[in-house]
């Protein structure tokens, strides 16, 4: 569980997420929507540790993660896996090198554990002897796969993504998006995904955040949300969905 109290968090004058408080659940796939330049990856980057909110307090189960000092995180971050928008993955390593990244960087464990991790994590994303291919050789599909298998090498507790979909045709962003919950599932994860795809909320929203000009604005569950009598949030849905439509149209 992972849990927000009264987030508020400015920059240059400009309050961008105003008292927001929700609770991520754990084993299930959290979703945080809204438009861009709402707040949304604002609140994501505050909860995983790359913004420090004004006020406020971010709870990882019973810690409170936000009165930590840096040494102090280090135990919870092993704890954490990230998938970033794009991959992120590092073009002169190769996927092996990627995925075995955290392992290098958290562990001690003998070179020969190590691999035997990243051939599991490599066949969890159905990747199996990809291991040195270069990201250059990966279709986006495959980028995201890696990504994954990198973020879950250490057995995390809490995974956070962001914008896992991006730039991923709608037939690859289902298989992404049914290979985070199955592994959310799996591994029992407090996952938390920060998302404009509808398709993924519709498809993998168990509990859905709605940021709307830095608050939040609405919350419930993916059966909730097309129901919601919220006038913000039904306009967020209708341009959603339309602008998928366009796309798909213009392929």
């Amino acid at each position: 569980m992972i849990k927000a109290e009264h987030l508020i968090k400015s920059f240059d004058g400009r309050t961008v997420l105003k008292d927001v408080s929700t609770t991520f659940e754990t084993g299930k796939t959290n979703l945080i929507i809204g438009k861009s330049g709402s707040g949304k990856t604002v609140l994501l980057k505050s909860l995983v540790g790359l913004h420090e909110p004004d006020s406020g307090s971010v709870w990882y189960d019973d810690v409170n993660f936000s009165s930590l000092g840096f040494a102090e995180r280090k135990a919870i971050r092993k704890d954490i896996g990230m998938i970033f928008q794009g991959g992120a993955l590092l073009d002169s390593s190769t996927v092996e090198e990627n995925i075995k990244l955290p392992l290098d960087l958290f562990t001690e464990q003998p070179e020969a554990e190590k691999l035997e991790r990243v051939n599991f994590c490599l066949r969890r994303v159905n990747l199996e002897n990809a291991n040195h291919l270069y990201p250059s050789e990966l279709s986006g599909g495959m980028i995201k796969r890696v990504a994954i298998a990198r973020a879950i090498v250490l057995n995390p507790r809490y995974l956070f993504c962001d914008e896992p979909n991006s730039g991923l045709d709608p037939q690859t962003s289902i298989v992404i998006d049914n290979l985070i919950h199955e592994i959310t599932k799996e591994y029992n994860i407090t996952t938390i995904i920060n998302t404009h795809d509808m398709n993924s909320v519709m498809e993998i929203g168990e509990k859905i955040v709605f940021i709307y000009e830095g608050n939040k604005w609405w919350e419930g569950s993916k059966e909730e949300i097309l129901h919601a009598d919220n006038r913000e949030l039904a306009d967020f849905v209708f341009a959603s969905a339309m602008a998928k439509r366009a796309r798909q149209v213009s392929r």
